[in-house]
């Protein structure tokens, strides 16, 4: 019997295995780096045992100290969680060696799906339809996909569309795979447009029996990351259905797996095909759409199988649907552009049916140490479009912020006709936001309520004169106005009974330091209001109905230090300088790569904006820098 499981993981996963060995009557123990020392899975934890290090990125990859901090926490079984050490063998083997029950499948079974090549090799052996590339690629066999042998999570990954960039992707994509991974194998083969990604949940008893508990799509993604994922998947016909479970089943049984897993699958719609994709020997972030379709806890039977009880006699009913999405701090206008920073407000309401797996907390702060995942919200119902709609509202009402997040894409997307219909693909998201069907609607409101908040909190922190209105003027000649970034000056008047607008602009209702009510052609609307940041220059979060907007307010006069030169090329996030590819005095086009920086275990390139000459190169491979930091100057360029 397991007494004491230590989680050598870390936020949302972390909290959701706590959550099963409370229910079970099973200590845990969290272990944490410096960064995530108070995030909210670390105080969830019986115990908790900080890791030491230099490097927060590495330090849960590091076998010894998590073997050690068992030790020192009297845990008795280690729980991998996903990503990180999840699905290293060698991690496996030291936890056994150390006299630990090991929570997954056997370090043999690791070590046949660890290799993307070498699990490649076993299914065709075992039957299972495989996809693969030429030795020698020409350009009939365009486009390509370069991935990564060890892990997933789209690191490593490159679609390649002409030959001559085949040899750089590769290079590319080594470099993101060693640094994620520790491993900077990769592979090449087809890439299939518009297919759909398709995978099936096992659960092995480690002696040739397999439980499969149905299959889920998930096929929305970016940066071949998953966004959205359900269960059971839409639109796929029966006999399909049952060929899959079949080949997973196979899959499984093939290596004696042991605890849970998910075979993948790519499925081509237009030829009613698939092909094995890999198997990933762990829980999946996805794992909650299986659970509340099957009426199941596959964390409860990974630690039942790790105790050595039998699987269920019976396979259970699949009844109704279910709808996931990941929570991200990122930008989706910004090439989804990972975010950092402080989460100043992040709720999520609850609802009948809604389920939320999260890392983080109002007030947790977000690093650029780890993926910029914040949480997954699941919603459940009857029927698909319903958990659709569920979730869209729950999104929707959502407090979250600090931090710009893919929340109102996410609501957008299971709003989306084309989603709604199953019409799913790997190229919907990126086809469905270039027709700008992401952009949130405009709403004039939005500023005017950041306004009047801002006015209202320059009020309250008055420590004089709390009678007088605010803006007042014996004589008014000319209305107040408030500038924030990247919209129209608000105009607005104080009075002593309140605010008003000009004329056309409608009526203020009421406004606080947190709320404003807006009245305009007969319909009133509220807008929750948050501010933060110092007076002057504040940020402010703006929930609406038509969604939230983060608006940062324009100093009335700028100092001079902080002013930049054009053509400056700003580090769009902190980040570690990983290549230099130009060099002082070089020119360049617009669009040519000038650096590429690490962030959230992703590569991103920063390039010259127009054509122009590179006159400064203030940074080196290695250099750590700050958001916002100036990196280059391409004189020329326009900002």
């Amino acid at each position: 019997m397991i007494t004491r499981v230590l989680v050598a993981n870390r936020a949302e996963i972390a909290s959701r295995v706590f959550r099963t060995c409370r229910d079970l009557g099973i200590g845990t123990v969290a272990v944490h780096s410096d960064a995530d020392a108070a995030l909210p899975y670390v105080a969830e934890a019986d115990r908790a045992v900080r890791l030491p290090g230099d490097s927060p990125t590495d330090t849960y990859l590091r076998t010894d100290l998590l073997i050690e901090a068992a030790r020192a926490a009297g845990a008795d079984a280690v729980h991998p969680g996903y990503g990180f050490l999840s699905e290293n063998a060698d991690f496996a083997r030291a936890v056994e060696a150390a006299g630990l029950t090991w929570i997954g499948p056997a370090p043999e079974s690791i070590d046949a799906m660890g290799s993307k090549i070498g699990a490649k090799a076993l299914m065709k052996d075992a039957g299972v339809p495989t996809l693969e590339a030429p030795d020698e690629p020409t350009a009939a066999d365009l486009p390509l996909l370069v991935k990564a042998s060890a892990g997933g999570g789209g690191r490593g990954m490159r679609i390649v569309r002409e030959l001559a960039d085949l040899p750089a992707e590769i290079q590319a994509a080594e470099a993101e795979a060693a640094s994620a991974f520790g491993d900077g194998t990769v592979f090449v083969e087809p890439y299939v447009e518009r297919g759909r990604h398709v995978e099936v949940q096992v659960v092995g008893d480690g002696r040739g029996g397999v439980l499969v508990l149905g299959e889920r799509d998930c096929s929305l993604q970016r940066r071949h990351q998953k966004v959205v994922e359900e269960a059971p998947a839409p639109r796929l016909p029966e006999a399909t259905r049952t060929a899959l479970h079949d080949a997973a089943r196979a899959a499984a049984a093939a290596i004696d797996y042991r605890g849970a897993g998910t075979v993948e699958f790519l499925y081509d719609a237009d030829t009613d095909r698939f092909f094995f994709l890999e198997m990933n020997t762990r829980l999946q972030v996805e794992h909650p759409v299986t659970e509340l379709v099957h009426g199941v806890d596959l964390v409860a039977l990974q630690l039942a199988v790790a105790e050595g009880d039998p699987l269920p006699d019976e396979q259970p009913t699949p009844t109704g649907h279910a709808v996931e999405v990941r929570l991200y701090a990122e930008d989706p206008a910004a090439d989804y552009q990972p975010q950092s920073g402080t989460l100043t407000t992040f709720e999520i309401p609850e609802s009948p049916g809604l389920r939320v797996d999260a890392g983080f907390a109002s007030g947790s702060t977000v690093s650029t140490h780890y993926d910029a995942m914040l949480a997954k919200v699941i919603a459940y119902a009857p029927t698909r479009r319903q958990a659709a709609r569920a979730l869209a509202g729950a999104l929707e009402r959502a407090r979250i912020h600090g931090l710009v997040t893919n929340r109102d894409q996410l609501v957008a997307v299971l709003r989306e006709e084309a989603f709604l219909s199953g019409d799913v693909s790997t190229a919907f998201l990126g086809e469905w936001t270039l027709s700008g069907g992401a952009a949130p609607a405009d709403d004039p409101g939005v500023p005017v309520a950041a306004a009047l908040a801002v006015a209202e909190t320059h009020r309250a922190a008055r420590a004089v004169q709390q009678r007088v209105p605010v803006a007042w003027r014996n004589v008014v000649s000319q209305p107040q106005t408030t500038e924030f970034d990247g919209v129209e000056p608000v105009e607005w008047y104080g009075a002593r009974d309140g605010y008003t607008l000009p004329e056309g602009a409608g009526s203020v209702v009421a406004a606080s330091t947190t709320a404003v009510t807006l009245e305009r052609d007969g319909v009133r609307t509220t807008y929750d209001v948050r501010v933060t940041g110092l007076p002057g220059a504040e940020t402010v979060d703006v929930d609406a109905p038509t969604g939230h907007r983060r608006l940062v307010r324009v100093p009335r006069f700028v100092d001079p230090a902080d002013a930049v030169r054009p053509g400056s090329l700003l580090a769009p996030m902190p980040g570690s300088v990983v290549k230099v590819l130009a060099e002082e005095g070089q020119q360049v086009t617009a669009g040519a790569p000038v650096l590429v920086l690490e962030a959230m275990k992703m590569q991103h390139t920063v390039a010259a904006p127009a054509d122009g000459t590179v006159t400064h190169l203030n940074v080196t491979p290695g250099q750590q820098v700050a958001a916002g930091e100036v990196l280059a100057v391409v004189e020329g360029a326009e900002q």
